[in-house]
């Protein structure tokens, strides 16, 4: 068993290291799963196998002893050296490839079910949520809200609240599942989103834009445009970039499900938002590939939705809650 402990521990640390060198795109949920499932296979053989037979062996190394003990005692010895305790923690202890199994099944299932049920963290990679999440935020996503979904899967099996146009959601990349996204929803099933010349429309609607003073990006050493907008009651910041021309460049835009529901031009886009679909953009609206480029987001992508900031090392003052 230490040879196939040491395999799985050997395997573990290649896809670790490939998917931290970037040789391949790793799956956590998928990972935390198999490791749930082995170390459990573990932890019920400990219980019911191996530590049975290390405390049978235990107690027969304890009755061998006193068996000798009382023979001397038969024989008028009463001194006899040895003591067997040493010896009996020794055959009860674990050894190395359980310890690092049985004995870590708890808190990796723990962590399993929280991930997958409850709250997922998550790192903040680039830009395009700015100013409302900032590289480097370290965010919670509450995996429960949109409904209850089996881990990996990622089945819905019980349904809870619908998103709101204004949620910051986090959502698998239609074009490549295996990556996860986050931008605010902009458009529900059967609406008609318009981005034209740099103000959205939402059935026919332009949304409430307040000018604010201009944003300093610290990444890019530049200032931007900045507004709050109110997004059917949830109030939030977006940035423009008054350089950026409004259309969408063609060799930026993929092929995707629903495209014929979109219409381009130099202007910008207007969409129809079909059925079980979510039309997405980032809060850095020049800055951001979103559903203007890449389509829409099915329901069976949803991850969760973000709701607060719980660290940020390189500025603790971002630590909160956000719209």
């Amino acid at each position: 068993m230490s040879f196939l402990t040491g395999i799985f521990y050997g395997a573990l640390a290649i896809y670790l290291g490939g998917w931290y060198v970037g040789q391949w795109q790793g799956n956590f949920s998928f990972l935390l799963f198999i490791m749930s499932v082995v170390t459990m296979l573990y932890w019920l053989a400990e219980r019911f196998k191996f530590q049975p037979q290390r405390e049978a062996a235990a107690a027969n190394l304890v009755a061998q002893d006193e068996t000798r003990r009382a023979e001397l005692r038969r024989q008028g010895i009463a001194q006899v050296d040895g003591n067997v305790t040493e010896a009996k923690e020794r055959l009860l202890m674990q050894p190395w490839w359980l310890d690092w199994t049985a004995g870590l099944f708890p808190v990796i299932v723990v962590v399993f079910l929280m991930r997958s049920f409850l709250f997922e963290p998550f790192k903040i990679p680039s830009g395009s949520m700015v100013p409302t999440l900032l590289i480097g935020d370290l965010i919670l996503v509450n995996k429960f809200h949109y409904g209850i979904r089996l881990p990996v899967i990622n089945k819905k099996i019980i349904a809870n609240h619908d998103p709101k146009r204004g949620d910051v959601m986090v959502f698998r990349y239609p074009v490549n599942t295996r990556l996860d996204y986050i931008k605010r929803v902009v458009g529900l099933p059967g609406d008609t989103v318009a981005y034209i010349n740099k103000r959205l429309t939402i059935n026919g609607t332009p949304i409430e834009q307040t000018p604010l003073a201009e944003f300093y990006d610290e990444d890019s050493l530049r200032y931007f445009l900045q507004f709050a907008e109110n997004l059917s009651g949830t109030n939030h910041r977006i940035l423009v970039d008054k350089a950026r021309q409004p259309d969408i460049p063609a060799q930026g835009i993929e092929e995707y499900p629903f495209k014929e529901n979109c219409s381009y031009s130099v202007e910008g886009v207007v969409c129809k938002v079909p059925a079980g679909h979510y039309f997405m953009m980032g809060d850095n609206r020049d800055n951001s590939q979103d559903s203007r480029f890449w389509g829409f987001v099915p329901d069976e992508n949803i991850v969760g939705k973000a709701f607060v900031v719980w660290m940020n090392f390189s500025s603790l003052k971002r630590i909160g809650f956000f719209q």
